[in-house]
């Protein structure tokens, strides 16, 4: 149970904040800063952003929220904490309570599978461990702070995933959070127009080692190119299918919903079954059976951890509906993780369907990117139907390759009805793109119903 664990006299000492003398002594467990979901007791936060958080301070105080962290005057039966700006007083709240905490965090960040490396890490630290994870997309500027302030006091590991966009917001992130040990899954093309290249990339990848506890681990994937030129430089642990990394794997197989891998390092040998596909995933996994060896867990519960993991939201969902075969990898994409969707498309049977949304924050590299990744769709898929920007750089990639058909679509609707009348029992199709394309809504406006009756032929 989540008892009040931070006084608003100690929160506002460690913000520099100030509180009225009758309400010192009220104590939060946890902040929230959506007045619809706040839980009892929760320190509701007023962020002025697109909305101003502060007119909902009353509906936050009926919804039971202990007090309100504010910037402008509230009604003075509101207990309050009173601060300038109240995203930055979040964040030094958040850092001195995780102070306070005997867990060990693991950070983690990286192009592309970040959310399903921390997913893996917690999987397998929960054996052994009170374990707590980044919920939802709770990875920046404001998300991080809350769940380290939803952390319990009997907490003993915490996986905190670590975003961004643009310099400087990773050394924030990392800062506040302190971790024990600090994970890079790879460096790849994601968010290159805000970095510049994919050495900027990199040097704000490492930012994650600026707020690394004395004594803490950096664990990278030593299979990518630029990662593995700055191992020896800060002493990292590396994971990867190369034999020559910390842990790697051997006798890989794969079957058709999930991986067999022995992982080797640390002198042990783990045999693992991973209830998914993909060697990428492999390599996510060994992340996850470095850290849980660092953490001193024995072999078994490393199995288990692995044997037991799900992926969540709408990243690489495998499943049937009325005849088809989904790939439904929607919550983001780059060209990293769009070739290994891809790899997972080309292990199927009968007819393959490459539906793609354009790639964001690819800068001036767009164009030529959206082209490389259309021709290597076309050894893929046998059909590819394209939305989005620069989405015609898929098709004229994938066409020059011979693909049997590809076109882009000017609307989320004609390519629906598209691919609606393309449709056949027994065909896989992947549905990918970057969040902001939205392509979870083709497969939801898709009447699947009507697949079932036509002939395959």
């Amino acid at each position: 149970m989540r008892n009040g664990r931070v006084t608003l006299k100690q929160a506002a000492q460690w913000c520099g904040g100030t509180v009225a003398p009758e309400y010192a002594g009220l104590a939060f467990s946890g902040a929230n800063f959506d007045s619809r979901l706040l839980q009892p007791n929760e320190l509701f936060v007023a962020i002025v952003r697109e909305r101003d958080g502060h007119d909902y301070a009353r509906a936050a105080m009926e919804q039971g929220a202990a007090a309100v962290l504010a910037s402008k005057p509230l009604d003075p039966a509101i207990p309050a904490i009173y601060v300038d700006d109240t995203v930055k007083a979040l964040q030094e709240i958040a850092r001195s309570y995780r102070l306070t905490l005997h867990a060990k965090t693991v950070g983690v960040t990286g192009s592309v599978g970040k959310t399903t490396t921390k997913g893996m890490i917690a999987s397998v630290l929960q054996t052994a461990l009170v374990t707590q994870r980044t919920e939802k997309n709770y990875n920046n500027d404001i998300g991080l702070p809350v769940t380290l302030l939803g952390l319990d006091e009997n907490c003993g590991a915490a996986v905190l995933e670590m975003g961004m966009n643009h310099f400087g917001e990773i050394s924030l992130l990392t800062r506040i959070a302190q971790p024990d040990i600090a994970v890079i899954t790879n460096v790849g093309t994601m968010h290159i127009e805000h970095l510049g290249s994919r050495e900027g990339i990199l040097k704000a990848k490492l930012e994650i080692l600026e707020g690394l506890r004395p004594g803490g681990l950096a664990i990278f994937n030593g299979d990518n190119d630029l990662l593995s030129t700055v191992v020896q430089r800060y002493h990292a642990l590396t994971f990867g299918l190369g034999r020559q990394n910390t842990v790697y794997a051997e006798q890989i197989t794969e079957g058709e919903e999930h991986t067999d891998f022995t992982a080797v390092g640390f002198g042990k040998r783990i045999p693992v079954t991973l209830p998914m596909v993909g060697e990428h995933n492999v390599v996510n996994a060994l992340a996850a059976v470095t850290v849980g060896l660092c953490f001193g867990l024995n072999p078994e519960q490393i199995r288990e951890g692995l044997r037991n993991y799900h992926s969540h939201g709408m990243r690489q969902n495998l499943y049937d509906r009325d005849g088809l075969h989904i790939i439904e990898d929607c919550y983001n994409a780059g060209p990293e993780s769009m070739r290994a969707a891809f790899r997972l498309l080309a292990r199927a049977k009968g007819r393959r369907i490459a539906v793609l949304g354009g790639m964001l924050e690819l800068g001036e590299y767009a164009p030529q990117e959206h082209y490389l990744i259309g021709k290597e769709a076309a050894g893929a898929a046998d059909l590819l139907f394209a939305y989005g920007q620069h989405s015609e750089q898929y098709v004229r990639g994938a066409l020059e390759k011979g693909i049997q058909y590809a076109r882009k679509f000017d609307t989320q609707e004609e390519l629906t009805a598209a691919l609606q009348a393309a449709l056949l029992p027994g065909d896989t199709v992947l549905f990918k793109g970057s969040r902001g394309m939205k392509m979870e809504r083709v497969l939801q406006n898709l009447d699947t119903r009507e697949i079932g009756g036509k002939e395959n032929g």
